[in-house]
């Protein structure tokens, strides 16, 4: 199957390309593209509609989205994934992770741009834990375990490691793109931060979700931040 066969034709060339995982986001889609449009109107996105069962694609479609339909749900990391061989196909310098259900906001886009051109970085984090400190619910805590792995693993610290709002360079989309045990998670994260990848993370605010409900529940929770503990420290250590 052919790129091209996927997506609108016309579509801008920009050194900087936002992928846009959606998974069963039909209520969010459009306020999360009408953020794009309005302020960062001079960067390409691409939305990744990962399988979804609900009216996804048929909202992108009515609205002349650019958009790469796969075919079955292949999961967070195997949709970002083709979105990094998409850009890397079609040589983008950047990719900007952007989730699709409307928590993260478009305005800081420019700015995560403007820090990896200055800073020659490769991975830009956009960070809620800048100008604030984080709280005692069970996800900040964890976070924090997780920040906690990330240093005893790579000798720095990273403030909001389980930011899902990423820019990765050229060089984090070659090795993303090609290497199938690349997802975007704090432990992939900490293995890029151990092979050299320089990291910086510009203050940001986040929503909450618009609509719908996400996977990570207490239990999930509890699950996720284990495993991320547990693969930093133990998988990533030995690399």
């Amino acid at each position: 199957m052919e790129w091209e066969d996927e997506l609108k034709s016309g579509q801008k060339k920009s050194p900087l390309l936002v992928v846009i995982p959606a998974y069963n986001e039909e209520k969010n889609i459009e306020y999360v593209i009408d953020d794009i449009k309005k302020n960062c109107p001079e960067y390409d996105y691409l939305i990744i509609n990962d399988g979804s069962s609900d009216h996804t694609l048929e909202v992108c479609q009515k609205n002349g989205y650019n958009v790469l339909d796969l075919p079955v749900n292949l999961g967070l990391a195997g949709g970002f994934q083709a979105g990094m061989r998409y850009a890397l196909r079609y040589g983008y310098r950047y990719v900007v992770q952007f989730d699709a259900d409307g928590q993260h906001l478009a305005e800081y886009i420019r700015t995560m741009y403007e820090c990896a051109e200055q800073e020659k970085c490769g991975i830009v984090i956009a960070s809620r834990y800048i100008h604030r400190k984080k709280g005692k619910s069970f996800r900040e805590i964890g976070s924090r375990l997780i920040s906690l792995c990330i240093f005893l693993t790579t000798g720095k610290w990273i403030k909001d490691p389980t930011s899902g709002m990423r820019l990765y360079s050229t060089d984090i989309i070659q090795k993303v793109a090609k290497q199938m045990n690349y997802d975007p998670e704090p432990d992939t994260l900490a293995a890029l931060m151990k092979s050299g990848a320089v990291v910086r993370e510009i203050p940001a605010e986040m929503n909450e979700r618009i609509s719908g409900a996400s996977y990570l529940n207490f239990t999930n929770s509890v699950k996720y931040m284990f495993y991320m503990c547990i693969s930093i420290l133990v998988v990533h250590w030995l690399r």
